[in-house]
């Protein structure tokens, strides 16, 4: 199987993920009394309404991508900094768990057993951890920016969203310096923690996986 199929293969396991991360973002403000998303048409697992055309084309050629941003307004939350805290956690554990039950599955069916299912699963795997551990990175507006906002002091808090708007500009710089410089900067940083827990979750399945990654991005 070539580079191209594969790619097509692993579109809908992107598009899933990302789908999921940001309903569930949407689901638990919901929850918490926030039905901004729901109002607004977001809380459903139509891909199109979380698509984000620049953030899937980086998945392609970077390898971490994102999704539109589920809309949240802290101001109907009973206690704002906290319910912002686990918003901003339901997408990444949402991740986890796809991550977890993907991999349950592809410790049972091997290559031989059926190629193009152990494919999507490996993707599935791979996208759901890369995912959870880029999005929990310390930097609004990814969601461990506001995770670090919820741990903190109210007074660190506000010092931390005064720089909220250059988390931005600083992530799409690392990305287009790792593209066309090839600086490693997000390799460096997220690339153990990313192989580490899928080898934790794949086990014996981890080589054959590797080999789809290398086939999909090398």
């Amino acid at each position: 199987m070539d580079k191209t199929q594969l790619l097509i293969l692993m579109t809908p396991v992107v598009l899933f993920s990302l789908t999921v991360h940001e309903y569930s973002h949407g689901k638990v403000a919901l929850l918490l009394g926030d039905d901004t998303a729901k109002r607004l048409g977001r809380l459903t697992f139509n891909p199109l309404k979380h698509l984000d055309m620049m953030g899937v084309l980086f998945f392609y050629f970077v390898g971490f991508g994102w999704a539109k941003p589920v809309p949240v307004d802290w101001r109907n939350f009973q206690n704002p900094r906290r319910d912002m805290m686990y918003v901003a956690l339901a997408g990444p554990l949402s991740n986890v768990a796809l991550a977890v039950v993907c991999s349950f599955f592809i410790r049972i069916i091997s290559p031989q057993d059926s190629y193009i299912a152990f494919i999507l699963l490996s993707f599935g795997v791979f996208i759901n951890v890369a995912l959870a551990i880029f999005n929990m990175l310390p930097v609004a507006p990814l969601d461990g920016g506001s995770v670090i906002k919820g741990l903190v002091s109210h007074e660190m808090a506000e010092t931390l969203s005064r720089y909220d708007k250059f988390g931005a500009v600083l992530i799409l710089g690392i990305f287009l310096m790792d593209h066309f410089a090839h600086t490693g900067i997000l390799g460096k940083i997220l690339g153990l923690p990313i192989n580490y827990t899928v080898l934790f979750l794949t086990q014996e399945s981890f080589p054959y996986l590797q080999q789809v990654l290398m086939a999909s991005f090398g």
